[in-house]
């Protein structure tokens, strides 16, 4: 069981009523093993979705068609950023970037914070000549 808590004068206390209600489960005088990490903001998570979502907009109708799905531009930026792995495929016998996850729990806020900044600048490049940067910005500010 995962809990989300916040570190107070009175301890360790629940974030969320799903976490409460984890915490409820737990026996009294029972010890329990923990592994302490900082989550990652939440709102940042938010705002890299709304930066997506934002771009998939202000894209031509014939790109979308190219990415076929908001999912496949997704990893097409996320690659673009340099945020990917890369494997030897025996099918293509060639190398191959994979892009790494935009997972909640598979990284940190620094990492998630240079993730962001790349794909902002991948976006802003592949919009150049379709939208400024100040509009793009505003219209953004929307999601």
């Amino acid at each position: 069981m995962k809990l989300q808590l916040i570190n107070t004068i009175n301890g360790l206390v629940p974030c969320f009523d799903e976490d409460a209600d984890g915490k409820r489960k737990l026996k009294l005088g029972e010890v329990y093993e923990a592994e302490i990490k900082v989550s990652r903001n939440f709102q940042f998570h938010k705002k890299a979705r709304a930066l997506l979502n934002c771009a998939w907009q202000y894209l031509p109708e014939t790109k979308q068609k190219g990415f076929r799905t908001i999912e496949n531009f997704r990893k097409y930026l996320t690659v673009a950023a340099g945020y990917c792995e890369v494997f030897f495929s025996p099918k293509l016998g060639q190398y191959v970037e994979y892009p790494k996850s935009w997972a909640f729990d598979k990284m940190d806020n620094a990492e998630f914070e240079e993730l962001y900044k790349g794909v902002r600048t991948v976006i802003d490049s592949l919009l150049a000549t379709i939208v400024s940067k100040e509009e793009f910005d505003n219209y953004l500010k929307r999601f």
